[in-house]
């Protein structure tokens, strides 16, 4: 990764779906920290990221050179980076580098290297970084894909509720818990499909499973399919970027679905099956600290295809 000064006001910006953390970096002080609500990746996505610079920029009463982002769901458009920047100049932002958070995530987790990092949070997405070749997995969203996030997770313990509120399926702790929230559980359809939250509300419920997974048969046969689709995901893209099975390939797996033993246990034991010499690495840093990375990124790394740019 090449070398460069330091920036004289870079705000970083890690958009999830579940939060959105910003920093801000000057050279007068240390960074300084702000959240704000979730990504909505149904609406358009620039009027949110401008939206948080100009919190930003007012809450600091300073202008901002350099805005770097990590975003779910985004595409890597160059015309949306323009526009970011065209949108922001009047905060005093002047560069703008955008990428989807899987490149954010790996950049924090381990730097300008070779490996793979899975973030399995709200969403799920694996990026494999090989000699010749980078490659995505997953991360296309709660409608088509994220098999193993929280969400997934969250919606097979609703799954299995209905199943046996209707008998389909076997009696879980999971249906008195759900029903807590819901007492009557034939309406609870409706009031997700009407609430504008559903996404992050389905995927709290993975904490709820990894929690009763020790004592109910249900919970933990979701946790244990959570974990290997999760090893695919990594596998797939390992094979993909070339590397093979007698390999040591470094993997990092982050997010909070990842601490819970209940998934982490599974998920490393599936790997290293596949991996016997395989480098599991805890990660070095977090998708915040990848989107700081972004404006630093040398011309020779393999990610820089991956970072949408634009300059005022």
């Amino acid at each position: 990764m090449s070398s460069v000064q330091p920036l004289a006001s870079h705000l970083a910006i890690d958009a999830g779906q579940t939060g959105i953390r910003a920093r801000l970096r000057r050279e007068d002080r240390r960074g300084d920290l702000y959240d704000f609500d979730g990504i909505r990746t149904d609406s358009a996505l620039i009027p949110q990221l401008v939206a948080v610079v100009a919190q930003v920029a007012q809450a600091c009463g300073a202008p901002i050179h350099t805005v770097s982002a990590g975003i779910s769901g985004y595409t890597n458009s160059t015309d949306q980076a323009v526009q970011m920047q065209a949108a922001t100049g009047a905060f005093g932002v002047r560069e703008v580098q955008l990428a989807h958070d899987s490149v954010t995530s790996y950049l924090g987790a381990l730097g300008d290297t070779l490996g793979a990092v899975i973030a399995v949070g709200t969403g799920v997405v694996t990026l494999a970084v090989g000699s010749h070749r980078v490659t995505r997995i997953d991360g296309w969203g709660y409608l088509l894909g994220d098999a193993g996030s929280g969400y997934w997770i969250g919606r097979a313990a609703l799954d299995a509720v209905m199943r046996d509120y209707d008998g389909r399926g076997a009696r879980t702790a999971l249906t008195e818990l759900v029903r807590g929230d819901f007492p009557n559980l034939e309406t609870a359809y409706t009031q997700l499909q009407a609430d504008p939250a559903r996404v992050s509300r389905i995927a709290a419920y993975s904490r709820h499973v990894t929690a009763l997974a020790p004592t109910d048969a249900v919970a933990a046969a979701i946790c244990a399919a959570a974990a290997a689709e999760l090893v695919l995901s990594v596998s797939t893209g390992l094979r993909i970027v070339g590397e093979g099975p007698l390999g040591a390939p470094v993997v990092c797996g982050l997010g909070a679905v990842l601490q819970a033993p209940e998934i982490a246990a599974p998920f490393e034991a599936g790997l290293r099956a596949l991996y016997p010499h395989l480098d599991l690495r805890e990660p070095a840093g977090n998708g915040l600290d990848g989107a700081a990375l972004l404006a630093r990124l040398g011309t020779e790394s393999a990610l820089r295809d991956r970072v949408a740019s634009a300059q005022g």
